[in-house]
């Protein structure tokens, strides 16, 4: 594989980058096989997935936040899984993909005990095939957080990973979305996460201060109302830092590809180049991509070269 990444001349700022590519880019078509399964605590998500041979290599794929398993990246990847004939597992976290969950929970950065059952459970469902994970944004936390805390315990369960522009440190990720232009991602996010949790104040009303939940004005005030307390933490800032997988990247014996840009908008690369990284971690910072975008080719662009790269990682094809 290979970490050099060539942007387009007409997109090559790492906002056009983020905010293009969902929208505009071209992905490939291919049709996902739907299951809901029932989580451990008797919830449901669902499942979609890329059927393949029975021998063949299975990619998980864990979204980031306010996506699913159509996320631009998604059918990208899914596109590229068909072409080389592999499965593809693409696991919506609770309330995503369409459907919602029944309990009064949602999903976070930090639930690396959700990863570790879905992980199981595709182990269980195909223990003879070669399993890779690859998380992005917020499912890319949730991931190395999960592979961290596991060591070499995840090596039964997976052969490799990949964490596709983690906010690996959630405090200094919170800071940065704070800043100047950069704030135009946390009002995104916040409107989102609101729309989100309004199923949640119709079913649950002494769930949270709701009043404070959406009177938010930042990631902070979301968080330290909502995400903190229905997910058992002290508060947002215990949130971030009990969430945060940099500190166990260290621990990660799985081997990994920790793939970054130098101009994401919503993760400061700084937080990313300070983590200290175990020998199993492969690390990729390309000057330009934005946050999951890695845009290229003519206009209106293509989305081909972030799924090939996580591909030629897992089949092993030279080094990054």
């Amino acid at each position: 594989m290979s970490c050099e990444f060539q942007p387009p001349w007409w997109s090559r700022g790492g906002h056009q980058q983020t905010i293009w590519a969902p929208f505009f880019a071209r992905s490939g078509k291919v049709p996902l096989r739907r299951e809901i399964w029932t989580t451990p605590d008797h919830d449901q998500v669902a499942v979609d997935w890329i059927d393949a041979p029975p021998q063949a290599p299975v990619v998980i794929l864990f979204h980031g936040l306010g996506s699913s398993s159509r996320g631009h990246y998604a059918l990208a990847l899914a596109s590229a899984l068909r072409h080389r004939g592999w499965g593809g597992c693409f696991i919506n976290f609770r309330g995503c993909g369409g459907i919602d969950n029944r309990l009064p929970r949602s999903y976070h950065a930090g639930d690396s005990s959700e990863i570790a059952w879905m992980l199981e459970k595709v182990a269980e469902l195909l223990p003879d095939r070669n399993r890779y994970a690859v998380g992005v944004s917020l499912g890319g936390n949730a991931l190395l957080k999960y592979l961290g805390e596991q060591g070499a315990n995840a090596e039964p369960i997976l052969s490799k990973a990949a964490g596709v522009c983690a906010p690996i440190d959630l405090v200094a990720t919170a800071e940065f979305l704070q800043k100047g232009r950069i704030r135009f991602y946390n009002r995104y996010f916040l409107k989102n996460m609101k729309q989100s949790v309004r199923r949640f104040q119709r079913h649950y009303p002494e769930l949270a201060d709701w009043p404070q939940v959406f009177s938010a004005k930042n990631l902070y005030d979301f968080d330290e109302h909502f995400t903190a307390p229905v997910h058992g933490f002290a508060g947002a800032q215990s949130f971030w830092e009990e969430g945060s997988s940099a500190p166990l990247l260290r621990h990660i014996t799985v081997p990994t590809l920790l793939l970054n840009s130098a101009d994401d908008p919503i993760v400061p690369i700084a937080s990313v180049r300070k983590a200290m990284l175990s020998a199993a971690i492969t690390p990729c910072v390309t000057p330009h991509g934005g946050h999951v975008g890695f845009m290229s080719g003519p206009f209106p662009g293509r989305l081909d070269w972030l799924p090939h790269t996580l591909l030629d990682y897992f089949d092993g094809r030279n080094n990054a």
